[in-house]
């Protein structure tokens, strides 16, 4: 039987949904597609500032974004023991203390770099050292560029003199040993197999330093001693 034609209002109610469904077939298509070619490479920080990861502008850093990431970024993937978890923050201002400890004349400007090594890890995380081998270096491209801009928002040449870099990566390993063996279960032997020689420290300092803080303590004690080093900064 032949089929009957659709009356013009039936005919008309047809082209409009089929002009509908082509119109979101385009749209959706278009976001899948801008979707494709622009991934979103930005952090929204909660000082209402949004950093490009790729491009970083020291114009979009704050301390209080930096101070408030770092003291809930782990050290070791969180394997250390204790009720909290040992943050970058807290690495930090041991690494700080550290290096003050074996150039006792660092005027507070270096001494702020060091405080600064890790920043960059507030937004890009904590990443395992076995885990940086095998990403290679794409890791590295991005992590340089967020710490020169880093540097530049607070004062400091884009990248520090290699006598201070060393510093700061003699003091990082021997942080590194100390919270080894005091908190993520490794032995003498292999820690020194992989850090080197323990420096030599006080018991205050370990039973301050090495005792992980709860979040909000970490932050406070990395922006006060922020403060202290960039306000006095040569």
């Amino acid at each position: 039987m032949a089929r009957l034609p659709l009356p013009p209002s039936a005919q008309s109610l047809l082209r409009a949904r089929d002009a509908i469904t082509s119109s979101i077939r385009d749209t959706a298509g278009r976001k899948k597609k801008a979707r494709t070619i622009s991934p979103r490479a930005w952090q929204r920080m909660l000082s209402g500032r949004r950093l490009d990861l790729l491009d970083p502008s020291a114009l979009d850093i704050e301390v209080e974004d930096i101070a408030h990431g770092l003291a809930r970024v782990a050290r070791w993937n969180g394997q250390t023991s204790g009720t909290h978890i040992f943050s970058v923050a807290q690495h930090s201002l041991l690494v700080e203390t550290l290096a003050h400890m074996r150039a006792p004349g660092l005027d507070r400007s270096r001494r702020l770099a060091v405080l600064l090594h890790d920043a960059p890890e507030y937004v890009i995380g904590d990443m395992i050292s076995p885990f940086k081998a095998v990403i290679g270096d794409a890791y590295k491209v991005v992590e340089r560029r967020l710490l020169a801009a880093i540097h530049r928002r607070f004062g400091l040449p884009a990248k520090s003199a290699p006598e201070l870099e060393k510093l700061i990566k003699t003091a990082d390993r021997e942080a590194a040993f100390l919270e080894a063996t005091r908190l993520a279960g490794f032995n003498i032997t292999e820690a020194r197999r992989f850090f080197g020689r323990p420096p030599a420290i006080s018991l205050s300092m370990e039973r301050d330093y090495l005792k992980p803080w709860p979040a909000e303590t970490a932050q406070s004690r990395y922006l006060d001693r922020f403060k202290k080093l960039f306000i006095n900064h040569d």
